[in-house]
C-alpha cells in the first residue's frame, strides 16, 4: 500500500516557489504499459492538471485504478474524459481538501472500486505567497498550513484504516516522525521536495522561468510534470520497498550534493 503526501514540501514551495529522477524518462519508457500496479487503487488530490495529472496518468498506465480530484467539477470531468480516452481506469470527484465533507466524498469514491486504497498522493496545494516571507500576513500563513499541511494529514487519517486492510506497503511523504510512527504498521513514509516544475502553479511569478534557466545549479531546462510522475511510479513500486523516511529533492541539481 503506497501513498505520497507532499504536504511538507508544498508548504515550502508555497513560500519559495519551489512540488515527484532526471534520468527517469528512459526507465519510464520501459515501464509504461506495464501492470506493476494492477488491482491497486490510487487516490490523488489536485490531479486534473500539471504534476497531479501526470502522476495520475503514469500510475494508471502502470495498471492502477486512479481516483482524480480537484476543486472544480469541470476540471475533474475533463481529466477523467482525457484519461479514460487513453484506455485508462480512472474515476473522479470534486474535492476541496480543506472541506471535511469533500474528503469523505473522495474516500467514498475510492472505496467504490474495490473497497480499499493502496496509494495516496497529496498533490493539492496553494501558492499565495511569492517572495520574502517577512511581513507575511497571518491569513496567508493560515492558508498555506491549512491546505498544504493540515489537510493532507487529515486525509491520511481518514484513509489509513482502509489502506491497512489491503495488507500492503504505504508511502506517505510527510515527515520522518511519521516514518518512525508508521513503520511497525508496514507503512513507508517519504517526502518529495520538488523545485520549480513547468506548470501553471510555477507561473505565478513571471520571472521564474528566466531566473531558473539562468541558475548555475540547474540544467538548461525546467522540470516537467513527468519528472515527478516517474519518481512517484518508482516509489509506488516494489523496487522502493526499502526506502522510507527520505526527503527526495527533484530540482535538477542541488549544490548540497
Amino acid at each position: 500500500m503506497t501513498a505520497t503526501l507532499r504536504a511538507a514540501s508544498w508548504a515550502f514551495r508555497g513560500l519559495h516557489c519551489s512540488s515527484v529522477p532526471l534520468s527517469a524518462r528512459m526507465s519510464s519508457q520501459r515501464a509504461h504499459g506495464s501492470c506493476a500496479l494492477a488491482e491497486k487503487v490510487a487516490v490523488i488530490t489536485g490531479s486534473t492538471k500539471g504534476i497531479g495529472l501526470a502522476i495520475a496518468r503514469r500510475l494508471a498506465q502502470d495498471g492502477a485504478h486512479v481516483v482524480v480530484s480537484s476543486r472544480k467539477q469541470q476540471n475533474v470531468d475533463q481529466a477523467v474524459a482525457a484519461l479514460q480516452g487513453e484506455g485508462l481506469s480512472v474515476t473522479g470527484t470534486v474535492c476541496h481538501v480543506e472541506k471535511a465533507e469533500d474528503r469523505e466524498r473522495l474516500l467514498a469514491t475510492a472505496l467504490e472500486h474495490s473497497g480499499g486504497v493502496d496509494f495516496l498522493v497529496c498533490n493539492a496545494a496553494v501558492n499565495p505567497l511569492v517572495g520574502s516571507i517577512m511581513g507575511t500576513s497571518e491569513q496567508v500563513w493560515d492558508k498555506i498550513l491549512s491546505v498544504n499541511v493540515k489537510a493532507p494529514a487529515l486525509l491520511l487519517s481518514q484513509l489509513l484504516p482502509h489502506m491497512e486492510k489491503r495488507g500492503k506497503k504505504a508511502l506517505l511523504g510527510l515527515t520522518r516522525t511519521l516514518a518512525l510512527e508508521l513503520a511497525p504498521r508496514g507503512i513507508r513514509v517519504n517526502c518529495l521536495v520538488p523545485g520549480i516544475i513547468e506548470t501553471d502553479f510555477s507561473k505565478v511569478n513571471p520571472n521564474v522561468r528566466s531566473l531558473m534557466l539562468c541558475s548555475v545549479f540547474l540544467p538548461s531546462r525546467l522540470g516537467q510534470p513527468e519528472d515527478c510522475a516517474d519518481l512517484v511510479s518508482f516509489l509506488c513500486s516494489p523496487d522502493a520497498s526499502y526506502i522510507t523516511g527520505e526527503n527526495i529533492v527533484v530540482v535538477g541539481f542541488s549544490s548540497r550534493l
